[in-house]
C-alpha cells in the first residue's frame, strides 16, 4: 500500500510503497477513500509545531472498516467512517465532564504521532516505523487507528465531501454553537475566511446570529462567507477591520472567532469585541508565539478562550452534521476548489500554503 511520508521537517512527502500491521486490541483497518487537506499538517511538515519523524501524514480521513481487533464494539467491518483529529479515552477527568476534545490522551498523540492508549505504531518502511499524525495517518490507502478516533457515519454520505469533518469544518461550526454559545440575535465576527471561517459562518447561522461579519482579504473567500450566510464582509487590505467592525455593530461584537492562526489577528479578534464580549481562538499558531493583549481589558468582562475542534462531541454531533449536509443544511462541499491524487500530496499542500485553494481533498480510491 501507498503513504505519504514526512522524513523530516521542511522536506517534500514522499509517497512510498510502506506495510501496515493487524488491528490489535481496540483497533480498526480502515480503506480509506478520501482525505482532506488541512493547514494543521503544514504547521508539523515544516517544523512550526513538533511531531516524531517520520510520520505519515493527514488526519481528515474518511473510508470504510475493513477489519477490527479483539474488543472493538463500536464498529464492524463495512461500516463508513469519518476519522477524528481529537481522541476520546471516554475515562479521563474531562471525557468524564462531557469535554471529550480536552482528553488528556491528545497532547502525547499529537507530539509522538503514536495511536492512542497503546503508544504504538502499526506503519512500517521496511524495517523503519513510521508515526501516525495525530493518531490517524490518513494519507495512505489504508490506516490502523483506535476505534474511539473514528465515527460512524450513514452509508449514502460522500466520502469526498464529508471528509472534511474530521477537522476543519467541525471545529468551525462548534466553535460557533459550542465554544462561542451564539444565541439568537446576537452578533459575531469571523477573523479568516478559510475553511474553519466558512465552516464558523455556517455554525453561526445556524444558532440563529442575528448580525454575522466575515473578515478577510481574499473577495472570492468573502463571496463564499455571503453565500453561507455572513451579512457583512470586511475586506481588511481595504478597511481598518476592527473600525469597521466597531462601525458595524456600534461599539464591539458580541462574539467573536480567529481561524488565522496568526498572533495579530487573534489581538485584532479580541479588540473588536466589547466590553462583556468573548473571544474564541480556532487557528493554531505556530509554537511558541506570543499575544499580547492590555490587562485592564480582562477587567472591563473581556474573555478570550481556545477551543478544540469546536468542543464538539464527535459520536453525537458528527452523525447530525451529515444529516445536515445530506439535507443541505450544511453545504460545505462548495468549499472544495479541487481534488488531487495522494501521488498529487506535495502539490495540494504547495496550492493550500499559497492560498490557491479554499479547501482541497486527496481521492485515495
Amino acid at each position: 500500500m501507498k503513504a505519504a511520508i514526512c522524513y523530516e521537517a521542511g522536506a517534500p512527502l514522499k509517497v512510498e510503497e510502506v506495510t501496515l500491521d493487524e488491528p490489535q486490541v481496540n483497533e480498526v483497518l480502515v480503506k480509506l477513500m478520501a482525505s482532506g487537506v488541512c493547514h494543521s499538517d503544514l504547521h508539523f511538515m515544516k517544523g512550526e509545531m513538533f511531531c516524531a519523524m517520520p510520520v505519515v501524514v493527514g488526519h481528515e480521513g474518511a473510508g470504510i472498516v475493513e477489519k477490527v481487533g479483539p474488543g472493538v464494539t463500536t464498529v464492524q467491518p463495512g461500516d463508513h467512517v469519518i476519522m477524528m483529529v481529537s481522541f476520546s479515552c471516554g475515562k479521563c477527568r474531562f471525557c468524564i465532564e462531557g469535554r471529550p476534545t480536552m482528553c488528556v490522551e491528545n497532547m502525547a498523540i499529537m507530539a509522538g504521532s503514536v495511536l492512542p492508549i497503546s503508544g504504538a505504531t502499526r506503519l512500517r518502511k521496511g524495517d523503519q516505523a513510521l508515526h501516525h499524525l495525530f493518531g490517524l495517518a490518513t494519507f495512505a490507502e489504508y490506516t490502523v487507528v483506535h476505534e474511539r478516533s473514528c465515527v460512524k457515519i450513514r452509508d449514502d454520505a460522500p466520502l469526498d465531501k464529508v471528509c472534511l469533518l474530521g477537522c476543519g469544518v467541525a471545529t468551525g461550526i462548534g466553535a460557533a454553537i459550542n465554544t462561542a454559545g451564539v444565541r439568537p440575535g446576537e452578533s459575531i465576527v469571523i477573523w479568516g475566511a478559510g475553511g474553519v471561517g466558512l465552516s464558523a459562518v455556517m455554525g453561526a447561522k445556524l444558532a440563529g446570529a442575528g448580525k454575522i461579519i466575515a473578515v478577510a482579504s481574499n473577495d472570492k473567500k468573502l463571496a463564499l462567507a455571503k453565500e453561507f450566510g455572513a451579512d457583512h464582509m470586511v475586506n481588511y487590505k481595504q478597511d481598518d477591520p476592527v473600525a469597521k467592525v466597531m462601525e458595524l455593530t456600534g461599539g464591539g461584537a458580541d462574539y467573536a472567532i480567529e481561524t488565522a492562526g496568526r498572533a495579530e489577528v487573534i489581538q485584532q479578534a479580541y479588540a473588536s469585541i466589547h466590553n462583556g464580549g468573548k473571544c474564541v481562538v480556532a487557528g493554531m499558531a505556530a509554537l511558541g508565539t506570543a499575544v499580547s493583549i492590555q490587562s485592564y481589558e480582562f477587567l472591563l468582562g473581556k474573555a478570550i478562550t481556545g477551543t478544540v475542534q469546536g468542543d464538539i462531541r464527535a459520536q453525537v454531533d458528527i452523525p447530525r452534521y451529515v444529516d445536515m449536509f445530506m439535507d443541505g443544511k450544511l453545504p460545505f462541499d462548495k468549499m472544495i476548489s479541487k481534488t488531487y491524487s495522494l501521488d498529487q500530496a506535495n502539490d495540494a499542500f504547495n496550492a493550500l500554503e499559497k492560498g490557491e485553494v479554499i479547501r482541497s481533498v486527496v481521492k485515495i480510491q
